[in-house]
């Protein structure tokens, strides 16, 4: 019983699964630790972390792939079947299938890059070769993108040539409005203060509103200018929160809202 135990094509396998087991988990440890997640920045910087989750589940794939076929080929070996005859006809059929399917290559390779150059991930605000939406699935083949009026677009990877991420990082936020001249300084910055305390509920935004002063002077009214630091593409929720805030203040005080709208701009 032990002589059957110790021959090569019983024990050789064995070894060989479990070195891989043991060499697929070190590696994936190193892989780990290496694309280490930084806890303390966790919830201001999901987006980031979303992104190194991908690229690690997709190492850790592809290293799996490779240690099974080495893994297979060395059992194949140890039973006497000539590896290299079966690595040259894989070899063969691969150049074959290439020409074949040169395009859906291309479109692997493609989303490898984009995946891995960090260009944009799902959920991510982008706009791609000139039309602007939430990418709402990125696969290896295409990449799927619904704009807000509902249209989805879905284009090759390989066909992504001009990319803008407006979710990679945090934005400025700078709002100009008018004020009636009747309304002092002192006043309009206490009501500006309370407007902070609400908008500073909101996850998007990052910090306390900074008060600028005044942009300009008109005979009528004067032009306020306050700083928001806050969360990527989320100008117009923002915008929409500080002027239903502003309007309940402006109706407290008794003070009328000038004709004039509001303007936006962000960097």
């Amino acid at each position: 019983m032990l002589k059957k135990l110790l021959i090569p094509q019983i024990y050789l396998p064995i070894i060989y699964l479990i070195a891989a087991f043991i060499i697929y988990k070190i590696l994936c440890k190193i892989v780990d630790k290496s694309l280490v997640i930084n806890k303390k920045k966790e919830k201001k910087e999901t987006l980031q972390i979303k992104r190194q989750k991908t690229i690690v589940n997709l190492i850790k794939s592809v290293i799996k792939y490779i240690i099974a076929v080495i893994v297979i080929l060395a059992i194949l070996n140890v039973y006497g079947i000539k590896t290299t005859s079966i690595i040259a006809s894989l070899g063969i059929a691969g150049a074959i299938i290439g020409l074949a399917f040169q395009d859906i290559i291309k479109n692997l390779l493609a989303g490898i890059s984009i995946i891995f150059d960090n260009h944009y991930m799902q959920g991510d605000i982008v706009t791609i070769n000139g039309f602007r939406g939430e990418v709402i699935e990125l696969g290896l083949q295409t990449t799927k993108i619904r704009a807000y009026s509902g249209e989805v677009m879905i284009i090759n990877n390989n066909l992504v040539t001009s990319v803008i991420n407006h979710s990679m990082y945090d934005t400025i936020l700078y709002l100009e409005f008018p004020v009636n001249k009747n309304v002092s300084l002192e006043l309009l910055e206490q009501i500006l203060k309370n407007v902070n305390k609400e908008i500073r509920k909101m996850p998007e935004v990052h910090e306390d509103i900074k008060l600028l002063g005044i942009e300009m002077l008109n005979s009528n009214n004067y032009i306020y200018k306050v700083e928001i630091d806050c969360k990527a593409d989320s100008h117009f929720q923002i915008k929409r929160a500080f002027m239903g805030y502003l309007k309940k203040e402006y109706d407290k005080n008794n003070i009328d809202v000038p004709g004039e709208y509001i303007e936006i701009n962000g960097k």
